[in-house]
């Protein structure tokens, strides 16, 4: 067994600073298109100073290579998520399911209070189901669909759907991170549910004003016409039906039941293949396009290739077009090849010592009890950036700073609601973390580009720093004792 040399501040600094500056040259390089390939070299670049670092303190290789395999394997059940939902969106637009949606979605929402309502939307399924993958991985994709025939910014609508599903998910019993967070830090769920109303519910409302706002100075005198024109096209290309959200129904019931996300999806993909093979018989063999096949070599082949290379629109309108022509696994690579190098970075930093090394560094600087918790507020939205994972982000600084709180007389409550305020609601802010990575390929919308709109998610934390500052709503030890 190796001597491990405890890490120094300055040992500590180096990878996130090496990653800081690599990923700058990236976006400055290769602007929207750096998580294409730029920012993975940055993160594997990134780990590799990490590793020298590790070295240089008495770690071996196979040691750190542990560390990377680990950090991997919790992101595993995203990657296989991720794939899975790639077929769902092929099959899905293959059987009508996303194109009814989208019909239906113009008849009835306004464009002046479309992104309100993407929000609220959003926010009440999440709600209901705990999970905002599920929603931004169905209704979402419909949502940003819907944008895109009406003329509106996708990037806005994906900061609503955004806003939305993570309120909805951040509110929910039935949602894993907010399970998670109070059993980190030692508190009932239901006292970590109502403490977080007090930054939640004003972040939200908040959120939707600025929804609103947008709405209202948003130019509509086009909408009619891009209206007509879509919806014909719609109406001839998959004969939108009641019918056709048969597999949304299937997700949205299996999801409200807690079935794992992997099995929920691929059943959904499954129901959205079964759609297909009955209700669009033309437009499979129209997508194949191989006179060769018998008609049921066609369907099974048109389906297949959705599933693994997505589905390709030829109607003739060149937005539906851009915004029907996706899905499959193969859409997802990419993706999943920035998750790896960001879980790798984030194993190496971990095992390493190095990330325990920044959260001591920040323990240093706290000095009372409002310190403390924008402290822990700057943690879990720095874990979020260096490991990449929401989950890690919760459970590092909840272990680290649990004995905390009590020293500093603020009962547990006060920990879950903050992790919950910077490492759950900040995750899909982050282009390499696996949330961010998740939306991005999900919503077709590049994180960057929709960040400066994902209005909740941005206001929480400044929300809860503020009451932290002010003391304001902070619950003392004893009287969540009594509670």
């Amino acid at each position: 067994m190796s001597q491990h040399k405890p890490a120094s501040l300055l040992d500590a600094i180096l990878p996130v600073l090496a990653l800081i500056c690599m990923l700058m040259a990236s976006v400055y390089l290769f602007s929207s298109d750096s998580s294409s390939g730029a920012n993975q070299i940055a993160l594997i670049l990134a780990a590799c100073v990490a590793l020298v670092v590790g070295v240089k303190n008495g770690f071996t290789w196979k040691e750190m290579e542990q560390g990377i395999i680990d950090g991997v394997s919790v992101a595993t059940p995203a990657l296989l998520i991720l794939f899975s939902v790639g077929s769902l969106i092929g099959t899905w637009i293959l059987s009508g399911t996303v194109p009814t949606m989208i019909y239906y979605g113009m008849q009835i929402l306004s464009p002046t209070y479309f992104y309100a309502a993407c929000c609220i939307l959003c926010a009440v399924i999440a709600l209901s189901i705990g999970s905002s993958w599920t929603v931004a991985g169905t209704l979402g994709i419909a949502l940003i669909g819907i944008a895109g025939a009406m003329g509106l910014s996708v990037e806005i609508t994906a900061g609503a759907i955004i806003s939305g599903a993570y309120f909805g998910d951040k509110m929910s019993p039935l949602s894993d991170t907010t399970n998670l967070a109070p059993a980190v830090a030692g508190t009932d769920i239901f006292k970590h549910i109502r403490h977080m109303t007090w930054t939640t519910v004003p972040s939200i409302l908040i959120a939707l004003v600025l929804f609103f706002i947008i709405g209202l100075n948003t130019d509509t005198s086009q909408f009619t016409s891009n209206l007509s024109t879509s919806m014909e096209v719609l109406q001839q290309e998959f004969a939108p039906s009641p019918l056709l959200l048969l597999p949304l129904l299937v997700v949205l019931g299996l999801a409200y039941k807690k079935v794992p996300a992997f099995p929920t999806v691929i059943i959904g993909t499954l129901a959205g293949a079964v759609c297909a093979a009955l209700f669009q018989y033309d437009a499979i063999i129209k997508f194949v396009n191989d006179d060769s096949l018998p008609n049921v070599v066609a369907l099974i082949k048109g389906i297949w290739i959705a599933m693994f290379d997505g589905y390709t629109s030829n109607t003739g309108d060149t937005v539906l077009d851009s915004l029907l022509s996706r899905g499959g696994m193969s859409s997802m690579v990419t993706t999943v090849w920035l998750i790896l190098c960001a879980m790798a970075f984030g194993g190496v930093m971990e095992v390493t010592g190095l990330l325990a090394r920044l959260l001591e560094g920040v323990l240093k600087a706290v000095r009372g009890s409002s310190s403390l918790i924008i402290a822990t507020l700057g943690c879990g939205i720095g874990a979020n950036v260096v490991c990449g994972d929401q989950y890690i982000a919760i459970l590092l600084p909840g272990r680290m700073l649990k004995f905390e709180y009590p020293k500093h007389d603020l009962a547990p409550v006060n920990l879950s609601r903050t992790l919950e305020d910077s490492a759950t609601i900040t995750s899909p802010l982050v282009p390499w973390n696996t949330c961010g990575a998740f939306m991005a390929s999900t919503l077709g919308v590049a994180t960057l580009a929709y960040l400066p709109f994902a209005f909740f998610n941005l206001i929480c934390p400044l929300v809860s720093g503020t009451y932290a500052y002010f003391k304001f709503k902070i619950e003392p030890l004893e009287q969540e004792a009594v509670a």
